[in-house]
């Protein structure tokens, strides 16, 4: 007769329920809050970069135990009310920046206003939407969803509370990336050149003319390379050397005989530098690329999407540790017998459904009053169109935050397909719009308007699912917790839209055409707009440094209103009021983007480039999601282009490489997926210096083992009644002195000899049968060379990331200091002995040295 299982052990969080300790402190929030603002504004930084996100919990919970424990002692709770409110800042800004730019894309400003209210709905339709679901996949699921984020989180908080801090490895390199960052920013100091660059032009037959070889030496994109590890920054760099080393060469090559420009281009491509050949060829291919892989993600990621939505609509399991389900009484348990049933444990304890039913109808009521009264301009559709619009939003909203937190649950947020789900949702979206007829561009920001709504909202869900997670195996407060996340929302979104327009401003550049084209005002080509004067009174005229000194490409025109030549040698113009903007969008004379047309010569004379989208800033997830709404809204793209990045994308798939990746760095500028491949180099030699060292140490752990086993045996045979007939049959004649196996009785003895739990002496594949020795469990190099989340490794790399953010946008808020001041901060000449490309390059390897060094560093006790 079969037995059944033994029942599993009911589960016992860190802080027992019916322990209550300080937890929604005002401290806690205050100092979540500051962490919200800080790492939603270093995510939109390094994400509009580098074109990925880095999860903030685990630097956050390092950082919280090490400021509180500062202040006096503080709670594990406490510590998890801080990462919590804190790790609402990254998951909007990742939301956020996957979606939103695109209205700069599709030719519409920035908006604060717009910018918080979508990541406000966003959010808290996130948090609400996954109360209802915390029960079941969080407790009813404990054993099935791990949650690795949120289950590593909470590793450390516990090591915290009992004493360990990993916070000065994550200072250190917060520390070494500002002052490194200080002398190598552009913005700031410019001691050394922030991107080497070498250009080939080899023999009389040019070759490699048109690609450049550059990195940009930053310590976020070190660190960044570091965290993804080698594989995937090689596929990155792969993208990169394709477009970089091989088609851009092959354009130049096809390209240079042509006597007239190519579209999109609007000039000779002999006249292209390589940054021009990528923005003007090598991006529409990219986006292509990317939005094919996007799409193919999507397909491949639909059976999980399938299957997570049919498990999350299923009834949910009643769960063990109850009595109480979501506040009411449970039928089944008497109030007399029982009185403690009618109050629910403290663990249990979420939001009551009044706030959650409120709340989302009292968003969704917003939502329609906002998209009324702050239309898209020229989408002004109507009350019941906007009504329909915000139905849209919550139903797509609640498939995706119900598929988003199932599946963070099983691989990670890192590996969560929110833009696959976005994706699905611009493409429904548009195509109700393409059968409406509402094919405008103000239609296409109408659709990402909705589609950055529900990007936001299953990013946050899959956070927030972490964060619960977190807080389930530590003891914490649900409806604490959830507030805490809501309070991080409100307060991170004022630095995340703030970080956006600054981005956009200060990465601003403007470059005179190498030749003016003639328009005229009153005949415009179709989709090129007037937009309108020019607001700024002074600006200047920069070509691009990675491909000159840095002063202007040409030679000034004496026809530019109010053009003088600085003390640098840059031609400014001082009276660009004058100018009027040009915005082209779908035009199949003129590359889309903003132009500067110059009244008095009847000519566009300057290309207004928007920091995002440039190549410090290419935003490549919202290029695809403008591509996609081009796509299918006003089929108005550069087609020859995209239809190339699809079929590149198809031979990446076939040769069995994930294709998302290898796009990404294909639209990517290479001095991007450079600098990150060297973090990932970083990554390859500490994994294989560990594994050396892991693989020594378990040899010389065996050799001790083996000998201190044969010992004892002897030792406890010896001591046993008729000794001599035991060892005669334990050890033959002629047998080497191992051979005496495992006698019965020996490890009950002598349990610490036990060589591994479940150890049985009558298997074959425990005992090595040539010598009579236990097997030991080896160590394998996937074991070893896998660095944890809480390695030395990744805490310095997060405080590299973090000092990258921060002092890149302190040198961004600089220069539009400078701008607005038409006062400038002290700089280190380019003509200084450091300013050398060479010296770039040291500086960035002494840089990744002391990551490698501190990566094989083991933690202190102190740390650990």
């Amino acid at each position: 007769m079969a037995t059944s299982a033994p029942p599993k052990p009911a589960f016992k969080s860190f802080v027992p329920a019916t322990e209550t300790r300080p937890e929604l402190s005002v401290r806690a929030l205050i100092l979540g809050c500051l962490f919200g603002v800080l790492f939603g504004a270093v995510t939109v930084y390094v994400g509009l970069r580098a074109g990925l996100t880095i999860a903030a919990s685990i630097p956050i919970s390092v950082l919280s135990i090490s400021i509180l424990r500062a202040f006096g002692k503080a709670s594990i709770l406490e510590n998890n009310i801080v990462q919590s409110t804190g790790n609402a800042g990254q998951s909007i800004a990742s939301g956020v920046i996957f979606t939103l730019p695109a209205l700069i894309f599709l030719g519409f400003d920035l908006e604060a206003s717009r910018i918080f209210a979508l990541a406000l709905f966003g959010g808290w339709l996130g948090v609400l939407f996954m109360i209802p679901l915390r029960r079941q996949l969080i407790v009813d699921e404990h054993d099935t969803l791990v949650y690795p984020e949120g289950t590593a989180c909470a590793d450390v908080l516990i090591a915290g509370e009992r004493g360990g801090s990993f916070a000065s490895r994550v200072f250190l390199g917060l520390g070494l990336g500002s002052i490194y960052t200080l002398f190598q920013n552009d913005n700031l100091f410019s001691l050394w050149p922030s991107q080497p660059n070498y250009q080939p032009d080899l023999g009389a037959q040019h070759l490699l003319k048109g690609s450049a070889i550059r990195a940009d030496c930053t310590p976020e994109y070190l660190g960044v390379g570091y965290i993804i590890g080698f594989r995937v920054a090689a596929i990155m760099f792969a993208g990169g050397v394709f477009s970089w080393l091989v088609l851009m060469p092959a354009i130049y090559f096809f390209g240079s005989h042509l006597s007239a420009p190519l579209y999109p281009g609007t000039v000779l491509i002999t006249q292209m530098s390589p940054s021009d050949l990528w923005r003007t060829y090598v991006r529409p291919m990219g986006a292509g690329a990317v939005a094919c892989s996007g799409l193919i993600t999507l397909i491949r990621t639909l059976p999980t999407i399938i299957g997570a939505l049919t498990e999350g609509f299923r009834k949910p399991k009643t769960s063990n540790e109850s009595v109480i389900l979501s506040g009411a009484k449970n039928p089944r348990i008497s109030s007399t017998e029982f009185p403690e049933a009618n109050v629910p444990k403290r663990t249990e304890h979420d939001l009551p459904p009044i706030v959650v039913f409120g709340g989302s109808l009292a968003l969704i009521v917003l939502m329609v009053l906002f998209l009324e009264f702050k239309p898209i301009p020229g989408a002004q559709v109507g009350l019941l169109a906007n009504i329909a619009a915000a139905v849209l939003v919550v139903v797509f909203g609640f498939l995706f935050v119900t598929v988003s937190a199932r599946i963070v649950g099983i691989v990670g947020s890192s590996a969560s397909p929110v833009s696959g789900m976005t994706i699905a949702t611009l493409m429904a979206t548009a195509a109700i719009f393409l059968v409406k007829g509402w094919t405008a561009p103000a239609f296409g920001a109408l659709a990402i308007t909705i589609g950055g709504v529900v990007c936001i909202a299953a990013s946050n869900a899959g956070d927030t699912s972490q964060d619960l997670k977190t807080g389930y195996l530590i003891g914490a407060t649900p409806w604490k917790q959830q507030i805490a996340i809501m309070i991080g929302v409100i307060i991170s979104i004022f630095s995340i839209g703030a970080t956006l327009n600054a981005m956009n401003k200060g990465l601003e550049t403007f470059q005179p055409l190498p030749k003016p084209i003639a328009f005229s005002l009153n005949h415009l080509p179709d989709g090129v707009q007037n937009s309108g004067n020019f607001t700024q009174d002074r600006i200047t005229l920069t070509g691009n440094r990675n491909d000159s000194s840095g002063a202007p490409s040409l030679p000034v025109s004496s026809a530019r209103v109010g053009s003088t030549i600085s003390n640098s040698g840059k031609e400014e113009l001082t009276n660009a009021k004058q100018y009027i903007v040009l915005n082209s969008i779908g035009s199949t004379t003129l590359d889309d983007g903003k132009y500067l047309y110059n009244p008095a010569t009847s000519q566009i004379e300057v290309q207004w480039i928007q920091g995002i989208g440039s190549e410090k800033a290419a935003a490549p997830q919202g290029r695809l999601m403008a591509t996609v709404i081009n796509g299918i809204l006003s089929r108005k793209l550069p087609w020859a282009l995209v239809l190339l990045g699809v079929a590149i994308v198809i031979v990446i798939e076939l040769l069995g490489v994930r294709s998302l990746t290898f796009a990404v760095g294909a639209y990517l500028s290479i001095a991007t997926t450079l600098a990150i491949l060297i973090g990932g180099v970083m990554r390859w030699m500490v994994d294989r210096a560990i594994l050396h060292h892991s693989a020594k140490a378990a040899a010389a752990a065996r050799a001790a083992y083996i000998e201190r086993f044969i010992a004892t045996r002897s030792e406890w045979v010896r001591g046993l009644p008729g000794a001599r007939t035991i060892r005669a049959e334990l050890h033959p004649a002629g047998s080497p002195p191992t051979k005496y196996g495992v006698p019965p009785g020996f490890l009950e003895a002598h349990p610490e000899l036990i060589p591994f739990p479940g150890f049985d002496p009558n298997d074959p594949g425990h005992v090595d049968t040539s010598t009579g020795l236990p097997i030991l469990n080896t160590i394998t190099s996937r074991d070893a060379a896998t660095e944890s989340e809480i390695s030395p490794g990744s805490l310095y790399a997060s405080g590299l990331i973090a000092a990258g953010g921060i002092v890149g946008l302190l040198g961004v808020c600089i220069k539009l200091y400078e701008a607005a001041t038409d006062r400038s901060i002290p700089r280190f000449s380019e003509h200084n002995p450091f300013h050398h490309d060479l010296v770039s390059v040291l500086m960035f390897a002494l840089l990744a040295y002391s990551l490698y060094y501190f990566a094989r560093k083991p933690l202190d006790h102190g740390e650990n």
